[in-house]
């Protein structure tokens, strides 16, 4: 077997020493919203749900897509696409809330995630990072949302806990001044929040053994081994 897979090293399996979590910071959690509407409702989510990661001592930003370009309508020197691209590398944890519109995430939340590439350089700026998916309906129930972010999570190769939040009907969740109400909805946001902390910290100092990969490791050899030739000819 070993002959087979030569990059195969079974030690990896070896989980690493409790010593190796030595983070010491706060969890950097990035929060994301797909509305700019002045009274964006999945925008009062994740600030309602900023307030929860802060008091379960979590360091959060949000990003305003207000101004971010479509995706290749504008180069990457964009001010907006480096804030967005400089946040994700910050972050160690992230958010997602979308508005459901005609029963799919919005453009505005597409958009933002378009413009964070699978590489920056030597760095996969999400891989390996956690996430919480949430949405907002403007009438009943619905998951679509949710599940949409979940496939996208999976393609930017991130941690998705396993609980989220819908919340509907949004517009009669919030008072005037933007707090979300008392409500079995609240306290799953509150749920969602307290389980992407844990998860955030427990994986936070394992994520290159979490997400190394045989098929990488055996392409690297491979790159390696013909630069190698190479330069011996």
């Amino acid at each position: 077997m070993s002959e087979q897979l030569p990059n195969l090293d079974l030690s990896l399996f070896d989980l690493p020493p409790a010593a190796t979590r030595n983070s010491e910071h706060k969890p950097r959690i990035l929060l994301l919203y797909g509305s700019t509407r002045e009274r964006s409702f999945s925008r009062l989510l994740v600030e309602e749900a900023a307030r929860l990661l802060e008091h379960f001592g979590a360091e959060t930003r949000l990003f305003n897509p207000s101004g971010l370009p479509l995706p290749d309508d504008a180069p990457v020197e964009h001010p907006k696409v480096q804030e967005l691209r400089e946040l994700v590398q910050w972050s160690e944890g992230q958010v997602w809330c979308s508005p459901e519109r005609h029963g799919a995430l919005s453009a505005v939340f597409k958009a933002q995630i378009d413009w964070i590439p699978l590489a920056l350089g030597a760095v996969r700026p999400t891989q390996g990072k956690t996430l919480a998916v949430m949405q907002v309906c403007g009438g009943s129930q619905s998951f679509n949302v949710v599940n949409q972010l979940r496939v996208l999570g999976r393609w930017m190769r991130m941690f998705t806990i396993p609980n989220q939040s819908s919340v509907p009907k949004a517009y009669l969740e919030f008072d005037d001044a933007g707090r979300m109400k008392p409500s079995a909805y609240y306290d799953r946001v509150v749920d969602v929040m307290e389980e992407l902390v844990k998860f955030t910290l427990l994986l936070r100092d394992r994520q290159e053994f979490l997400v190394d990969r045989y098929s990488e490791r055996k392409e690297s050899a491979e790159q390696l081994s013909v630069r190698v030739n190479q330069r011996s000819i």
